[in-house]
């Protein structure tokens, strides 16, 4: 099992649209989508920061959950534009990272 933490950047005051995205378009397809969505975050010292973690668990789950996600009809032509209208993409960051033993995330 692993998690993988998304770090991203809004564009200039628009964070709140974002969450409201997230919470209210985003999340829920990905979980309906089988994705498993720990925990969301906004970035309490960067008025344009959001961080989430999703967990896998493994990397074949991964990438079929990404296909079923990414390649979507929907994804492509409703999410994934107003995505890259509310983020920097240049600025999305992934940090894949494994529980240690005695982590509450196991």
């Amino acid at each position: 099992m692993f998690y993988e933490i998304r770090r991203y950047q809004t564009q200039p005051g628009r964070r709140d649209d974002w969450v409201r995205f997230m919470e209210g378009t985003i999340i829920p397809f990905q979980t309906e989508k089988g994705m498993s969505v720990t925990a969301s975050f906004v970035d309490e010292e960067d008025p344009d920061g959001y961080v989430w973690i999703r967990r896998f668990a493994d990397e074949q789950e991964r990438v079929a959950l990404y296909a079923a996600v990414y390649e979507s009809e929907r994804w492509q032509q409703e999410i994934g534009p107003e995505v890259r209208r509310l983020l920097v993409m240049d600025e999305i960051r992934v940090t894949r990272a494994v529980p240690t033993e005695a982590s509450g995330l196991r």
